[in-house]
């Protein structure tokens, strides 16, 4: 029998993170590409055939909500990538979608509960106005009337959910990923203005989500008593914010139905689903080991949907009840699967600089080794590498041709505590580049790995950390792979989204009293330090990493003589979103790695 190749691990489709629950719980509404598109897909609970409900050529489905009828649905939908969400309703009798969105293309973010009870009134937030300045608007689709409520300064508003009684409007107010508070809006009152509910207890993390069911408080992830997220309620009565869960983990996703309250705690990458229903708390017996990347309870609280992804298996769309049931919705199992049993990632831990220890996900090869090895930096920094079925199949394709995988979480990474994740805040390039030489140190001494032929890769962030080893780490290096990846700290800076102001300011550099250390720790620095193969892949309409980051530092190697394959999609954005364009990405990263892989760096 041929070995597989990388296109038979690849699965039928694949998801956005967002999953949406009919009203009555038969129904649920998610974006996949199964068609080559990121479109609009309802499914039956009970199994029968999914339906497509609108598919836009060139945009990619993101968001999406049912309205209290569920006789329709409103979702946001970007070009090629270029993240300008348009807002769009379409009814499930198979009409076309309506584009309902007002003013210029700008980023639009529908609330996860945007609806009144009635139907008529829709929350979303926008930076239409301004670029730099992200608004809530409350639409009233009878009049097409708007109200708009404006931030504070330093504040980007995204809308949590309109209350059951329809009364207020809750919102989260971003500064950065670890400095995010809580706001209400009187919608009874057209004067009123955003009013922060968790502003006595400072800076920290305070992300509002679901409402109670009778309007009298809401529930929100915090990490006010440790650093750690715990889940919290906060009182309306007596403005009084109580801890409702915690774990020696962060607490992930949230939600309520009923009298069933339903958390994931990440526990060492994996998720763990916890439900409280009438007052006693259990872990749910009945889900697999993998990540949970979304989950909606049913209004009864009696039912969840959620989007599961796991080292072994693709991601999928489950349907669980309280009574520990779980069953698969969706099968998106690649052929590959069917003769190759797929490899499960141990869970590892290595020293670092000031006595701290990094966790990473080491993948070996079922064959006898020693085997070449590709060093897998995550994207973010903000992010954790978690045993997932990791870019649509990479993984497991590589592990069949005998590399093997090392996927560290470096400082900057989620999941182990503010303080760790907070540890790359202005330091791009500096402690996280420590990690990656002590992860590289590490591997030297795993029985059955040759680091004489070991490759990095990365996309966006985890991009510019593969290049930061290329160019500043000593080899020896097989190869590199760059997906999006960032080379200059200055002009990435300066580029970012207008709405990303004071984020990028807190979390990478200002670029204007920054200059000289952002410079300092980007890869174009040291560009002549780069001697392996490089392939750099880039979206031409990517808003978040422009095109011009890879094409200076690609100009750059060139002009010496480095081998530098380049691959510039123009119909891409930050990512991928057309399945084609991404099958041939990864397997062309594929035949790349392999071969350069097969001997000892030059």
């Amino acid at each position: 029998m041929p070995q597989p190749q990388y296109l038979d691990f690849v699965p039928r489709q694949r998801f956005q993170s967002a999953l949406a629950l009919a009203p009555d719980g038969t129904l649920v509404a998610y974006s996949s590409n199964a068609d080559g598109n990121y479109d609009l897909w309802v499914s039956p609970l009970d199994g029968g055939r999914p339906c497509k409900v609108a598919g836009l050529a060139g945009r990619s489905v993101r968001q999406i909500a049912w309205s209290p009828d569920a006789k329709e649905l409103v979702f946001t939908a970007d070009r090629e990538g270029d993240e300008q969400y348009r807002l769009y309703r379409v009814g499930l009798d198979g009409g076309e979608p309506v584009d309902i969105s007002t003013g210029p293309e700008c980023q639009r973010v529908l609330a996860p509960v945007p609806f009144d009870a009635t139907g008529r009134y829709l929350a979303y937030a926008a930076n239409d106005r301004d670029p730099a300045v992200q608004d809530l608007l409350v639409r009233d689709l009878a009049d097409q009337e708007e109200r708009r409520i404006v931030p504070p300064d330093g504040v980007v508003f995204e809308p949590a959910g309109v209350s059951p009684n329809g009364k207020w409007l809750l919102a989260a107010g971003f500064r950065s990923n670890t400095d995010i508070a809580a706001y209400l809006i009187d919608l009874a009152d057209p004067g009123s203005i955003p009013v922060c509910v968790t502003e006595r207890h400072s800076e920290g993390v305070f992300d509002p989500g679901s409402w109670k069911a009778d309007s009298t408080g809401f529930y929100l992830l915090t990490d006010l008593w440790s650093e750690f997220t715990a889940a919290a309620h906060y009182s309306l009565t007596d403005d009084d914010l109580q801890p409702v869960a915690q774990h020696d983990w962060d607490i992930e996703l949230l939600d309520v139905g009923g009298e069933t309250l339903a958390w994931t705690v990440n526990q060492a990458g994996r998720s763990v689903l916890h439900l409280r229903h009438h007052g006693v708390s259990f872990v749910h017996p009945g889900v697999p080991p993998g990540v949970v990347t979304a989950l909606e309870m049913a209004a009864d609280g009696r039912t969840a949907v959620m989007l599961i992804d796991a080292a072994t298996r693709p991601a999928e769309i489950a349907v669980l009840d309280l009574n520990g049931g779980f069953r698969y919705l969706t099968d998106t199992r690649p052929p590959a699967l069917r003769t190759v049993t797929p490899v499960e990632p141990e869970m590892v831990a290595y020293p670092a600089s000031g006595g701290r220890e990094v966790h990473a996900l080491l993948y070996r090869p079922a064959t006898p080794g020693p085997h070449p090895v590709l060093l897998s930096i995550h994207g973010g920094p903000e992010a954790q590498e978690r045993p997932g079925y990791t870019r649509s199949g990479l993984y497991q394709h590589l592990l069949d041709q005998g590399v093997a995988i090392f996927a560290p979480n470096i400082a900057g990474s989620t999941g182990y505590g503010s303080a760790h994740q907070k540890l790359i805040y202005r330091n791009w390039g500096g402690i996280d580049l420590d990690d990656l030489e002590h992860a590289v140190r590490y591997l030297a001494e795993v029985p059955g790995i040759d680091v004489s032929r070991i490759a990095t890769m990365g996309a966006s962030y985890g991009g510019f950390a593969a290049l930061s080893c290329l160019a500043r780490l000593p080899g020896p290096w097989a190869a590199g792979v760059s997906i999006c990846g960032p080379t200059n700290l200055v002009t990435l800076a300066q580029a970012s989204p207008p709405t990303w102001k004071t984020f990028v300011a807190t979390v990478l550099g200002d670029p204007d009293t920054d200059a000289e250390s952002l410079l300092r720790r980007s890869p174009v620095t040291y560009a002549d330090a780069i001697t392996a193969p490089l392939f750099v892949l880039q979206g031409a309409r990517d808003p978040r990493v422009p095109q011009a980051e890879s094409d200076q530092l690609v100009t750059r190697l060139r002009e010496r003589g480095v081998e530098v394959r380049y691959d510039v999609f123009p119909d891409e954005g930050h990512g991928f979103a057309i399945r084609e364009n991404e099958l041939r990405a990864y397997s062309e990263i594929a035949r790349f790695l392999i071969e350069h892989l097969k001997e000892p760096a030059r």
